[in-house]
């Protein structure tokens, strides 16, 4: 598709204040789409759409804490109240915690189900309608290799990006002939502030999966990729795809090995 076919497209994209999310901004941005940018830090997202304007994109600044239903029902009013509807809505806000879950706290963990389930769960259920009633429409959902893979250290994060590989199959084959599709994206290890602030909190020295990171354009440029040409998931880097066979051939020996490398 040219340009001219995203020009003023609107896209919506959770937790854009960095990493994966600044990426895709600024990539849709590129594409011609008028992005929306919501997360809790106000000065983030007010330097990440300067740099969008100034390069000739178009961008607002909506600060939400997406992790209260108050916060995303806020989110939604805005988009309705000013555009009417939604084009494109990219899930990608995201918590994620490294360590032993017995030494995980329990407000952690919730805070952590509470944006990487109930946020996008609520973001769909309440876009959904929207798009499916302008016959349009695509949501795309941020999973990880990882939901494939139950990993010692991340077990929410690992669990939670299960259902959300799960939910998104599922409402993708709901969808089907209905113009609206719903994608996910399943990442590979990628350069983000999770392993600095890992590091900061637990005091340690490299985590394994950050020697195997990509940088985040590689993923901004996938989710356009499934906008240009949607499908049902994308796996990035492609290779990763393999670990959707890891569990069921050497499962057992993770079970010793996993520990280990935890340790």
């Amino acid at each position: 598709m040219s340009q001219s076919t995203w020009k003023d497209q609107i896209a919506l994209i959770s937790g854009a204040s960095s990493g994966i999310g600044a990426a895709t901004a600024e990539r849709l941005a590129k594409e011609g789409l008028h992005v929306i940018l919501t997360a809790r830090r106000a000065d983030r997202l007010e330097e990440l759409a300067g740099r969008i304007r100034q390069a000739g994109g178009q961008a607002d600044v909506l600060m939400a804490d997406l992790s209260t239903e108050a916060g995303r029902t806020d989110v939604y009013n805005y988009v309705m109240e000013h555009y009417k509807h939604l084009d494109v809505l990219i899930n990608n806000a995201g918590l994620a915690w490294f360590g032993y879950t017995s030494k995980m706290p329990w407000q952690v963990a919730h805070n952590e189900l509470e944006v990487n389930v109930i946020t996008l769960v609520q973001f769909t259920l309440l876009f959904l309608p929207v798009m499916e009633a302008q016959h349009s429409g695509h949501i795309i959902n941020l999973s990880s290799i990882a939901s494939a893979t139950p990993q010692q250290g991340i077990s929410i994060y690992a669990a939670s990006k299960a259902f959300v590989s799960s939910f998104s199959t599922s409402i993708y084959r709901e969808m089907k002939g209905s113009g609206v599709f719903v994608s996910a994206v399943r990442p590979g290890p990628v350069s983000s502030e999770f392993f600095d602030s890992t590091r900061a909190r637990e005091g340690s020295g490299s985590i394994p999966a950050e020697n195997m990171a990509v940088p985040p354009q590689r993923i901004a440029d996938a989710i356009w990729s499934l906008l240009r040409h949607p499908r049902r998931s994308i796996t990035v880097p492609w290779y990763w795809g393999a670990t959707a066979l890891i569990e069921p051939l050497i499962g057992w020996a993770l079970d010793w090995v996993g520990p280990i490398l935890l340790k």
